[in-house]
């Protein structure tokens, strides 16, 4: 239960940094945000040091936890970095991937077609996630894997919040069934360059979409 409330209550303090609600710089009080969100302070604790890990807060010794809001520049150097990374991946994918882990990815797309029919964003964030990680894990080498996976949990709340957007999870999908099928016939630079094209201009989507966010909160996906 405590887990669940922690990654709730970071998923609303992501967004409301993302949407201009916290300002550069402001302190975030465990006291106020378990009164806000009705909870102890333990579950909050838990949701500030996500933020923290994430860069998307600093932990300043005997002051407090203070809002950091997402570099332009630097988040979009990760993503590109994201983007090569996954291409990679998607290529050795490609050549080493099973025939079991060819049907769980299919599986996977499944589940995330469902989360659509749902509009269930954090459903899709999910599925999406196991996608993805399994196109690590097939690429066959363990070192890459890791270093895919690091860089995924970095950008995780970046590339979670823009399935909040009208007609996100829809182009994502359609994504996946090009790389689905790309994986089905071996094609190893087709799935490259799907998945570098699917990471690759986040984040400048990212900056573009929460500046629509900012002007119109009313654009997101009803939950």
């Amino acid at each position: 239960m405590g887990t669940k409330q922690a990654n709730r209550i970071a998923d609303a303090l992501e967004e409301m940094v993302f949407t201009g609600q916290f300002q550069e710089g402001e302190r975030l009080d465990e006291m106020r945000l378990a009164k806000k969100f009705g909870v102890s302070r333990t579950p909050v604790r838990e949701a500030l040091q996500r933020l923290v890990a994430t860069d998307l807060a600093e932990q300043l010794p005997r002051r407090g936890v203070f809002v950091r809001q997402p570099n332009s520049i630097t988040l979009i150097e990760m993503f590109e970095t994201m983007a090569e990374v996954e291409g990679v991946c998607g290529r050795l994918a490609a050549q080493r991937m099973t025939a079991e882990g060819l049907a769980t990815l299919e599986t996977l797309n499944g589940l995330c077609l469902d989360a659509i029919e749902q509009d269930d964003t954090d459903g899709y964030s999910r599925h999406n996630e196991s996608f993805h990680h399994l196109i690590y894990r097939s690429a066959g080498n363990a070192f890459l894997e890791g270093e895919a996976l690091r860089l995924y949990r970095r950008l995780k709340p970046f590339r979670r919040v823009q399935f909040q957007m009208r007609g996100r999870m829809q182009e994502s999908v359609k994504e996946h069934e090009a790389l689905v099928e790309a994986f089905a016939g071996g094609h190893a630079e087709r799935a490259c360059d799907i998945l570098r094209s699917h990471v690759g201009t986040q984040g400048e989507r990212f900056f573009h979409q929460m500046a629509q966010l900012r002007r119109n909160p009313d654009i997101r996906i009803a939950s």
